[in-house]
């Protein structure tokens, strides 16, 4: 199938049908395509929330792979998954458009969902079972290369569809309602309530549903069914083509970012001018100049490759004043960016190592026994609970204290969630503690129901770290960035999981293999916990030093240039509206 555009650049961003007509708001978009697209939103989260959350029982509970190998390898398709977010934006803005990769996209995981049923059902793919392994009576047999290919191209199959729908189905989802109709745009932050409750719903169903068939009827009917949801998803988004709206792709900020830093160094050895009014197009910059960065400004430089009149325009010899400011600005966020990582280290250990301390737990209720997986319930309850409580009381507290329109800045929800994780995860040591004493020295098992804090913990702080650092995101990030800006959040959440394989990787070598095991009861899980309350800590600090120093880009300006003082405070209330309904899940 074949997407036919305008070619008129004037209305490049103008809303066209698939044949490449303007669109006729009575017959496209709105509700009726929108909802179709939330449909492969819903089967994405079904399918990757069905995975990660119960992935690491199967790891080590029928492969025989080593506890701290196998959170690394939880963490790391998680983190894979977020970071190729960046590669899904990337060709949406630069060529493909939304429309096309997020069907592309849906339809890897689809492909990606169907090899990891068939990895875990075919029985040469897994070792000889060892049912007291746990107890290490015996050696087990770990799963070899050749059994693990499978599952490994599966979940990286898996990492790359999804990462392609996360960056874009949001978007593709919003292009549907027309920003400049007042009707339209009050429908568009309803479509985020309702993206938001499928991601909820998705992951919900995951860990109740799913997770207890993966461990109760067999692994291939729990990953069987999250494909089969995959390819419908798939159909009906390609069925609903002639409802939707499409905007033509504009180009990747990401192109421009490397190509400003390309001529900054190309030309670093030239002088700097007597002033920077001699820089390429510094009387017409929409974003002023600053002197922060300043060795980047040489990209702006008009030297004799780009005579006046000649390839003064051309974007690969000389770069605009704007363009420049716009790459500063993406720097300025950098050190917010580095502080918010660890967050989401902490928040890997509910899809591994909590999972793990689960099915050493007695999670018995009467005679039905709580799949491990399933206890991650709490968690996601957990973050309905204070994403509403953050719209519904935190946020009008906030206004009525500060007298600032967003009630709590958007670093100041960060903080607060770091808060969380920390707590948390001085709860998760305590526990995990008085859980391996009564194990070791009564021979008997706590229950289960004690996880409930840390889980409850981090999902408050998902609450407030998650949207605060979405928001933090899109307002500080350069206009023309705001799709970047996503991609760039995204990119926090793959950091935090690949942090945590390589702090695993460290403490399992530094404590030679001592500290994290399979058999939890031998180990001393709770120091792990330790260290990682205590990296909270000092990553909080420097959190508190940075943050201070930042200015928001309001207040860079008294006068803003594009929007009066009214203007701006509707669209600060907007912006704390779509935020706040888009912002929860992971």
């Amino acid at each position: 199938m074949v997407l036919v555009t305008s070619h008129d650049d004037a209305h490049q961003d103008t809303a066209v049908d698939f044949r490449g007509n303007p669109v006729d708001k009575s017959k496209t978009g709105g509700w009726l395509g929108a909802g179709l697209i939330l449909g492969t939103e819903l089967s994405e989260r079904i399918c990757v929330m069905g995975i990660s959350m119960n992935l690491v029982t199967y790891l080590v509970g029928d492969l025989h792979i080593p506890a701290a190998k196998s959170a690394t390898i939880v963490t790391n398709f998680m983190g894979t998954l977020n970071l190729l977010g960046l590669l899904g934006g990337f060709l949406a803005d630069a060529k493909l458009g939304r429309y096309l990769t997020v069907v592309i996209f849906a339809s890897i995981t689809a492909v990606g969902v169907t090899m990891l049923t068939f990895a875990t059902t075919i029985s040469g793919m897994r070792p000889p079972s060892c049912d007291d392994y746990r107890k290490q009576h015996h050696q087990c047999i770990e799963a070899t290369g050749q059994q693990l290919a499978l599952l490994y191209a599966a979940l990286y199959t898996i990492a790359l569809g999804g990462g392609g729908i996360k960056s874009n189905v949001s978007g593709f989802g919003s292009d549907q309602f027309d920003s400049g109709d007042p009707k339209e745009e009050k429908a568009m932050i309803f479509f985020f309530n309702r993206f938001y409750f499928c991601i909820s719903l998705g992951s919900l169903f995951a860990v109740i549903v799913l997770v207890y068939m993966q461990d109760n009827i067999g692994r291939g009917w729990g990953y069987g069914i999250s494909a089969g949801t995959m390819v419908i998803a798939v159909a009906v988004l390609l069925c609903g083509t002639p409802w939707y709206r499409f905007k033509k792709p504009q180009g990747s900020p990401l192109t421009v970012m490397w190509r400003v830093l390309f001529l900054a160094w190309k030309k670093r050895s030239l002088p700097y001018p007597s002033h920077p009014s001699f820089l390429n197009d510094y009387q017409n910059p929409k974003v002023p100049h600053t002197d922060k960065f300043k060795c980047i400004d040489k990209a702006a430089i008009v030297d004799d490759h780009a005579p006046a009149g000649g390839n003064k325009n051309n974007p690969w010899i000389v770069s605009t004043v704007m363009e420049v400011e716009e790459v500063k600005m993406v720097l300025k966020l950098m050190p917010i960016w580095s502080t918010c990582i660890l967050f989401w280290t902490v928040y890997s250990q509910m899809t591994t190592f909590t999972i793990e301390q689960a099915t050493f737990m007695d999670r018995k209720v009467g005679s039905f026994e709580i799949p491990a997986g399933s206890m991650s319930t709490f968690l996601f309850i957990s973050i309905l609970l204070f994403t509403s409580l953050n719209e519904r009381l935190f946020v009008p507290l906030g206004r009525k204290i500060t007298h600032n329109p967003q009630g709590l800045t958007s670093l100041q929800r960060v903080g607060t969630g770091l808060i969380f994780s920390i707590i948390a995860m001085v709860a998760a040591a305590l526990v995990e503690k008085e859980r391996r004493d009564i194990a070791v020295q009564n021979g008997t098992k706590m229950s289960a129901f004690w996880l409930v804090p840390q889980y409850f913990l981090v999902g408050a702080g998902e609450a407030f770290a998650y949207v605060g650092q979405l928001e933090f995101f899109i307002r500080e990030a350069p206009a023309r960035m705001k799709s970047m800006s996503t991609g760039l959040f995204l990119s926090t959440l793959s950091m935090g999981f690949f942090v945590s394989s390589l702090l695993v990787s460290l403490v399992d070598k530094v404590t030679k293999k001592i500290w994290l095991r399979s058999n939890l009861n031998k180990g001393k899980l709770a120091n792990f916990y330790w260290v990682l309350a205590i990296l909270g800590v000092l990553n909080f600090f420097a959190f508190l030093a940075i943050a201070t120093r930042h200015q928001y880009k309001v207040q860079q300006s008294a006068e803003p240039e594009d929007c009066d003082e009214k203007e701006l405070k509707t669209t600060n209330d907007l912006m704390i509206k779509e935020v706040d309904k888009e912002g929860a899940l992971v």
